[in-house]
């Protein structure tokens, strides 16, 4: 028998308080989120390095890639998956299902 997840919406913005290629952190509900906007795509994804607890929001954004660097140590981790993909960081930081509606970024965790 598996278990429900829970979860609720964070409203975090307005669309327009993230452009294109930016990354925003936010603060909501003990939870700590960067807000990553590639065009018209959104990603949210926690906003600790999991090496040196280090906001990713500060961190540079490959847009090809769909990866975001941590600016301490170099770490990059995925924006789809959450996964380190380079040393020093070994473990993943969690990604939330982000949408937009009525011009406002929502998000999606568990309760």
């Amino acid at each position: 028998m598996s278990e429900q997840v829970t979860t609720i919406t964070l409203d975090l913005c307005p669309v327009d308080d993230v452009a294109p290629g930016e990354a925003k952190r936010f603060d909501r509900d003990g939870y700590r989120i960067a807000i990553v906007r590639i065009d018209d795509d959104w990603y949210a994804i926690g906003d600790r390095c999991t090496h040196a607890d280090i906001s990713l929001a500060e961190g540079d954004i490959d847009e090809d890639d769909r990866t975001i660097e941590c600016w301490k140590h170099g770490s990059l981790f995925s924006l789809v998956t959450g996964a380190a993909l380079t040393l020093p960081a070994t473990r993943p930081t969690p990604t939330y299902a982000v949408r937009v509606e009525a011009g406002r970024v929502l998000v999606e965790v568990a309760a």
